[in-house]
């Protein structure tokens, strides 16, 4: 049992009985009453567990509105129902009176006021050590500098509060991007020269969850990288490598499951249980109708973005290569390489009114054909993704069934069982990673598996990113093959291989990018990084990019709302709330 999530997941209770408000209504603006919470050392525990609390938000299952930052990066896209529910930003429509825009800065300002009541009253409780406080402080700056974080990377400059204040004093202006910076290095440093602070936690201790140095050098470390302080960047990585830390040595698809959720791979994670809506939120929303319990299909794996993956020799993937003469067709005439072997009359005559080149059409090699595409790929890909053919182990029926993504979609209810998904009326990628298979947790909302926030592979691709802007890409080959060698691909610079040659920095900026996304995707945090490296306009926005189909058909397309679009637009009820808050360019 995970005692520290029941602890934290409990804290918000043990709050409102101890006479605080409550933690999960908190906005930066509440009034702040901790007079009745920091008497004690059990009720002080029960704030500093409602602070850890706060990152659950993004990862568990609380509701629709809930963004996920990978739909907003160039792997992920939401679904044709989703995309004009909640994702408007996409669209080229989106307004700074959007609740999106409010809904996350009062999350993340709720988990900046949690810290800050920790940090500035947990010295007064009579009943705890000097040394416990000085961890539980440590904690909480961590977890202010992740909140001011992410905050940043949004806004790029944002007011500052390291204290919580009354109600009508929240009238702070935005400090400067760069100073917001300064101070999350500033939190992340104390955590650094705090000795109570651990450097990492045994996979069977009861705290395993809380904050560690590790964790702390892996923020610094992204934190530098956005200020382009290379090499301090260099230092806070590397130092990650010494607390312990280090990749898992199995294959990238055993390294989402229950068994490695505590490897030594996951620096800083998200706990979840196998209890109803306290596990993680991605068997619902990356589950398919087939998944137990039954998913929402909410979002699917960008077309773009899966015919990226290499083959497994490193030979950029073109699909000129599996079937000659496809790049020059209409996407719509290359659905005939998709069919299934053996289609009826009716439905080769509706598939030939969609636009299908039925003369193409094999009747019993269809399928064997088209296999040949994801045989011998980047192995990542198949633990990501859902492809065409390939076999997923359901469990909506009540036991345990192989789906497979056919098309046409003819019945999930009867031999060979075909994948359903809630867009059944278009042949998508499905999402694989996190999602449950077969019988092993009995609802959607049970997912027991905990959500990676940092992990080993990310900071080893860090460390490549932050030598190779120095000049130094033979170095950060080296950090890049540890990961491509989990993966089981081709090495940069292997002898004798021309598609893995890297013969400078220029060379290896692009593939450290992509190793990133092959590697994290799914995860929550490439948006992030596509900011940070400015190409998220390119990529999202790329002309014709969008939902499309697995043989390039759009459902829908994405639409470039202009340079607003790089910062989020400042909540126009907290402009008029706050005067002194000036808005983003071109939002005003």
């Amino acid at each position: 049992m995970k005692k520290f999530v029941k602890i934290y997941w409990l804290s918000p209770l043990l709050c409102l009985i101890a006479g605080c408000s409550s933690f999960l209504d908190r906005s930066p603006y509440d009034e702040i009453s901790s007079e009745n919470v920091f008497t004690s050392a059990a009720l002080a525990e029960s704030v500093v567990n409602g602070a850890y609390s706060n990152l659950r938000y993004d990862y568990s299952n609380f509701g629709t509105e809930i963004i996920n930052w990978d739909a907003l990066s160039s792997v992920m896209d939401p679904s044709d129902a989703n995309v004009s529910l909640n994702y408007s930003y996409l669209l080229g429509t989106i307004q700074p009176n959007n609740g999106m825009f409010l809904r996350y800065w009062q999350r993340l300002y709720e988990g900046v006021n949690r810290t800050n009541d920790v940090i500035n009253n947990i010295q007064r409780v009579p009943d705890m050590s000097d040394e416990l406080k000085a961890q539980r402080i440590a904690e909480c700056k961590f977890l202010r500098a992740y909140h001011y974080y992410r905050l940043n990377s949004l806004w790029r400059g944002v007011p500052v509060y390291l204290e919580n204040l009354p109600n009508a004093e929240y009238t702070r202006s935005r400090s400067s991007e760069v100073d917001v910076w300064n101070t999350i290095i500033q939190d992340l440093t104390d955590c650094i020269n705090t000795p109570e602070l651990p450097e990492k936690y045994a996979s069977n201790s009861s705290d395993y969850g809380r904050v560690t140095k590790g964790a702390v050098y892996t923020l610094r470390g992204k934190v530098y990288l956005w200020l382009k302080k290379w090499d301090l960047a260099e230092a806070d990585f590397r130092e990650v490598g010494t607390q312990g830390y280090t990749l898992y040595t199995g294959s990238y698809a055993n390294l989402f499951k229950l068994a490695q959720e505590k490897s030594d791979e996951m620096i800083f994670s998200v706990q979840m249980e196998e209890l109803s809506g306290m596990g993680n939120t991605f068997s619902r929303t990356y589950g398919n109708r087939m998944t137990t319990g039954s998913g929402n299909s909410s979002f699917f794996m960008n077309t773009r973005f899966v015919e990226s993956y290499e083959w497994a020799d490193g030979k950029p993937f073109d699909w000129e290569d599996v079937i000659p003469g496809y790049n020059s067709m209409e996407p719509k005439a290359r659905s005939v390489y998709f069919l299934r072997d053996n289609i009826t009359s009716p439905e080769q005559t509706a598939m030939q009114t969609y636009g299908a080149e039925m003369s193409e059409y094999l009747p019993t090699g269809n399928e064997a054909r088209i296999r040949g595409a994801y045989t011998n790929r980047d192995p990542r890909m198949e633990a990501t993704v859902i492809t065409p053919y390939s076999i997923y182990s359901g469990g909506f029926s009540g036991a345990a069934i192989d789906y497979a993504s056919r098309w046409p979609f003819r019945s999930s209810a009867s031999a060979p069982f075909d994948l359903q998904t809630n867009s059944n009326t278009y042949m998508l990628y499905s999402i694989r990673k996190f999602v449950t298979e077969g019988r092993q947790f009995l609802n959607v909302s049970f997912n027991p598996v905990d959500v990676p926030i940092f992990r080993y592979a990310d900071v080893l691709l860090g460390l490549a990113e932050a030598l190779n802007e120095q000049g130094r890409y033979q170095d950060a080959i080296v950090f890049v093959n540890q990961v491509r060698d989990r993966a089981n691909v081709a090495l940069l610079n292997e002898p004798g291989n021309a598609y893995v040659a890297v013969n400078s920095s220029d060379d290896l900026r692009p593939r450290i990018r992509k190793e990133k996304k092959w590697e994290l995707a799914g995860e929550e945090q490439l948006y992030y990084d596509e900011l940070r490296w400015g190409t998220w306009q390119e990529t999202k926005f790329a002309s014709g990019n969008g939902l499309l189909e697995v043989w390039g058909a759009p459902v829908y397309t994405y639409q470039w709302g202009g340079s607003a679009y790089l910062k989020w637009a400042i909540p126009s009820s907290e402009t008029e709330r706050n005067t002194n808050l000036d808005q983003n360019d071109d939002w005003k």
